[in-house]
């Protein structure tokens, strides 16, 4: 047999051991799904939209479901609307960006609840303006919140969840942690962080048992848009980012979504990418970064230019117009009123 094919089919039959082996390794390290039933749940951000979908979907599996939100107000209409799925709802008043609040929150649950066995860093807020509109205190709190917030409880919990040997941690990032989208640069430049902090904390707890679920959600109908943060023409801002919100070809049922995200907790998933549209998006990327770079720019052209108010911020809800809300975002409003967003 000449030389080089031996050469060859030894080849050959290292890479089918190769990845007979990954594949092996794969099944050896897939864990049983996790039951629910009893296990304390903390979810940041609770009170409202996702976190609290989450919420019902945690409480649904028989959970005990602790929340959190700066507004005591809105945790007080949480727990009412929680209240018909399980009696196991704690309420915290407290800014996660603030390491003491955050592990004052930990230690709460800990003695009202029992140790925390799932840990869900879903608080979030959201600023669209255009570049020349965003301050430095916009990727401030971009990344107090998206970053520092999910540090502080993660450091907070990981005690506990390694004397155990046992925990999940779920990271709320998004399609923006992925693919940086146009005037949304500070939320884009905190998810990316959260993205990086989330993937690399999932390697380094494996050794303790611990799996670390990346969630990266395109867009979702939550009813968010009216609480979401504008700038620059903030009309106008609004009115194509709370349409987008509505669309069902471009955005996700946010129900749908929770129940997603609560199975793959669950499983343990590495990653979950929700929505066709992102998921579309973020193959593109991998494979063709400048094409994105390139689309993502004529889509810029489309969107409002700076003028308006400026740095000034109003909330979608003081920047209503004829488009917004309208029968376009009929979806987007009624989930607004389910999921506890209007004020």
């Amino acid at each position: 047999m000449p030389a080089t094919t031996e050469v060859k089919m030894r080849n050959t039959l290292f890479l089918a051991l190769g990845i007979s082996s990954g594949i092996a390794a794969a099944a050896f390290l897939r864990r049983a799904k996790l039951d629910l039933a009893g296990k304390v749940v903390f979810i940041t951000g609770g009170s409202r939209g996702l976190g609290l979908l989450l919420a019902k979907a945690f409480a649904r599996g028989g959970a005990r479901v602790a929340i959190c939100a700066r507004d005591s107000e809105e945790l007080i209409k949480a727990k009412e609307l929680l209240s018909g799925l399980t009696n196991d709802v704690l309420t915290i008043e407290a800014d996660m960006t603030m390491r003491e609040e955050a592990e004052l929150a930990i230690e709460k649950i800990q003695r009202a609840l029992g140790p925390i066995d799932v840990l869900v860093n879903n608080a979030g807020v959201i600023s669209v303006g255009p570049l020349e509109s965003t301050t430095i205190d916009d990727y401030r709190s971009s990344i107090n919140t998206h970053f520092w917030g999910p540090y502080f409880a993660t450091m907070a919990v990981l005690p506990q969840m390694r004397r155990r040997r046992r925990g999940r941690i779920v990271n709320i990032s998004s399609i923006g942690g992925k693919i940086s989208v146009p005037h949304l640069l500070p939320y884009s430049v905190g998810k990316f962080a959260l993205t990086g902090f989330s993937e690399g904390l999932r390697s380094e707890l494996r050794k303790d048992n611990i799996l670390v679920t990346t969630v990266c959600p395109g867009l979702m109908r939550t009813g968010s848009p009216r609480n979401a943060l504008f700038k620059g023409q903030n009309e106008a801002e609004y009115a194509w980012f709370s349409v987008s919100d509505s669309l069902p070809v471009f955005s996700m049922n946010a129900e749908r979504a929770a129940r997603k995200i609560v199975s793959a907790t669950q499983y343990g998933c590495a990653e979950l990418v929700l929505s066709l549209p992102a998921k579309v998006a973020v193959k593109l990327h991998g494979v063709a970064p400048g094409l994105t770079g390139e689309m993502l720019g004529i889509a810029n052209w489309l969107l409002p230019g700076p003028g308006g108010i400026g740095t000034g911020i109003r909330t979608g809800q003081q920047s209503s117009s004829e488009i917004s809300p309208s029968w376009i975002t009929a979806l987007n409003e009624r989930a607004a009123k389910q999921n506890n967003e209007v004020i």
